[in-house]
C-alpha cells in the first residue's frame, strides 16, 4: 500500500503508534548521558546573559563598552551593543572549558566516569574552540565596522568645523551675526569659536 493511499485518520494513528518508540532515555544512565548531548553554554543564545550570571557585572561590562566607544549613532550603538555581547560570551569560555576539564577529571562517582568520559570532554572542549573562533571572528567584524563608521563621522565633523570656522571668520569680517543652523550646520558657535585651529 502506498503513502498516498493511507487515509489521514489511519496515519494519524501510526504516527502515534511510533511515538510511543522515541520518547528518549528511560533509565537514569541514559537520561544523564542524554543531558551531555549539548553543552548548556549559552555562547549562541538570544540573550548575552544567562540566569545563573550576574546583571550587574553584564552591565557595568555593557557601561564600560559604551564609555569607551562613544556611539554617536543608533548604527554605532548597535555594534557596540554586539562589541559588549560577543566579549561577554567569549568571557565565558574559558569557565565552560575549566568546568568540561574538573568535570572529566574528577567524576563524581563510577556512572559519571563511564557516562562523561575524556572522548565526551574532548567533543565538547572542540565544540567549545569553534564556538570562540566564531565570536572572534564576530567580534573583530563588528569592531572593525565601528572603527570605519566613527573614522568616516569623524572625518565629516572635522570637515564641518572647517567649513563652520570659515563661515565664522567671514561674517566676523563683514560684521555679520553667523547662525550655523542657516548654513546646515548642527554644531554650536561656541563649538566652532573653540575649535578654530582646524
Amino acid at each position: 500500500m502506498s503513502a498516498t493511499s493511507i487515509a489521514p485518520a489511519d496515519r494519524a494513528a501510526i504516527n502515534r503508534a511510533n511515538s510511543q518508540f522515541s520518547t528518549g532515555p528511560r533509565t537514569d544512565s541514559g537520561k544523564q548521558r542524554s543531558s551531555l548531548n549539548a553543552l548548556r553554554h549559552g555562547l549562541t543564545a538570544a540573550s548575552a546573559v544567562l540566569p545563573s550570571e550576574d546583571p550587574a557585572a553584564y552591565d557595568a561590562h555593557r557601561r564600560a563598552f559604551f564609555a569607551e566607544y562613544q556611539p554617536a549613532a543608533r548604527t554605532e550603538t548597535q555594534l557596540v551593543q554586539e562589541l559588549a555581547d560577543t566579549s561577554w560570551r567569549l568571557n565565558r569560555i574559558p569557565l565552560l572549558e575549566a568546568d568540561v576539564l574538573h568535570r572529566a577529571a574528577n567524576p563524581p562517582n563510577e556512572q559519571a566516569a563511564i557516562d562523561f568520559d575524556i572522548v565526551d570532554a574532548h567533543r565538547l572542549l572542540n565544540n567549545l574552540s569553534i564556538e570562540s573562533q566564531r565570536l572572534s571572528r564576530q567580534f573583530q567584524k563588528a569592531l572593525d565596522q565601528l572603527r570605519d563608521i566613527q573614522a568616516d563621522r569623524r572625518e565629516r565633523e572635522r570637515r564641518d568645523l572647517k567649513d563652520a570656522a570659515a563661515l565664522l571668520e567671514l561674517h566676523n569680517h563683514k560684521g555679520v551675526p553667523f547662525d550655523p543652523a542657516d548654513h546646515g550646520f548642527v554644531f554650536s558657535v561656541t563649538i566652532y569659536l573653540s575649535d578654530q585651529n582646524c
